[in-house]
C-alpha cells in the first residue's frame, strides 16, 4: 500500500515537473495556417529592466539609467539577430530577418522609442516595418549585462560575474493579426553566461527544437 501510494506520488511529480518545464515555450496551435507566408521578421528592440541595488542607483540620474536600459534592450535585439542570422546561413529557417539597422530606422522615422513602442500594437509594429511579424520581449535582470550598457553608466567595474537572477522572455507576433505565435520564457542563470550574446545563445540553444521557423 506504501510502495503504491509513493510510486503514484512519483508520476504526480515527474507529470507536474514536466508540466512546468513545457510552459517555458508556448507554440500558437495555428502557428502553421497562421505562418504558412512568412518570408520576413523583424527584431524589436528589447524592453530591459535592470534592478540595480539602492546605493547603485543613487550613483546615476535617471537619463543616465534610461540610457543604461536603451542600451541594453538594443543589445538583446543585436544578439538575436546574430543568432538568427548564423542558423539562416545554415539553412536551418524558412524566414528572413530585416536588418536591425534598418528596423531602427524606420521605427526613429515614425516616432517610435524605447519608451513608447508598447503603445503600437503587432501590427502597427509589423506595417511600418513591412514585414510580416515581429519578434521582441524583455529583459529582467540585475546588472548591466552589455558592454554599450556599462559605458552608458561609466561602470566597467562593480558589476562583474555571472548573474544568477533574472528572466528573459522572447515573443513572437503575427504581422497581420497581431496573434502571439511564439513565446519563450527563461531563468537566468550561471549555466547561460554572464554576457548578453552568450545569454541569447544559451537560451536559443535549449529552445532551437522548438523554434517554429525551423525548416522540416
Amino acid at each position: 500500500m506504501k510502495t503504491t501510494f509513493l510510486l503514484a506520488l512519483g508520476m504526480l511529480l515527474l507529470g507536474v515537473t514536466a508540466q512546468a518545464q513545457n510552459r517555458e515555450i508556448y507554440t500558437n496551435p495555428q502557428f502553421s495556417t497562421i505562418a504558412k507566408d512568412h518570408k520576413t521578421l523583424a527584431i524589436l528592440p528589447f524592453k530591459a529592466i535592470i534592478k540595480l541595488r539602492p546605493k547603485q542607483m543613487e550613483q546615476y540620474t535617471p537619463e543616465e539609467y534610461s540610457e543604461m536600459l536603451k542600451q541594453e534592450g538594443l543589445a538583446v535585439q543585436s544578439a538575436m539577430h546574430s543568432y538568427f542570422l548564423k542558423r539562416k546561413g545554415q539553412h536551418e529557417f524558412f524566414v528572413d530577418f530585416q536588418d536591425v539597422n534598418t528596423t531602427n530606422a524606420i521605427l526613429a522615422k515614425n516616432g517610435v522609442t524605447d519608451e513608447n513602442i508598447t503603445s503600437f500594437t503587432p501590427q502597427e509594429l509589423a506595417g511600418m516595418l513591412g514585414v510580416d511579424g515581429v519578434v521582441g520581449g524583455t529583459l529582467n535582470t540585475d546588472k548591466p549585462m552589455s558592454d554599450g550598457a556599462a559605458i552608458a553608466m561609466n561602470v566597467l567595474v562593480g558589476f562583474s560575474g555571472p548573474t544568477n537572477s533574472g528572466k528573459c522572455t522572447i515573443n513572437i507576433n503575427d504581422g497581420a493579426s497581431g496573434a502571439l505565435l511564439w513565446k519563450y520564457e527563461k531563468s537566468l542563470s550561471r549555466d547561460l553566461g554572464s554576457d548578453t550574446n552568450s545569454i541569447i545563445n544559451a537560451m536559443m540553444r535549449k529552445a532551437s527544437r522548438k523554434f517554429p521557423y525551423n525548416k522540416m
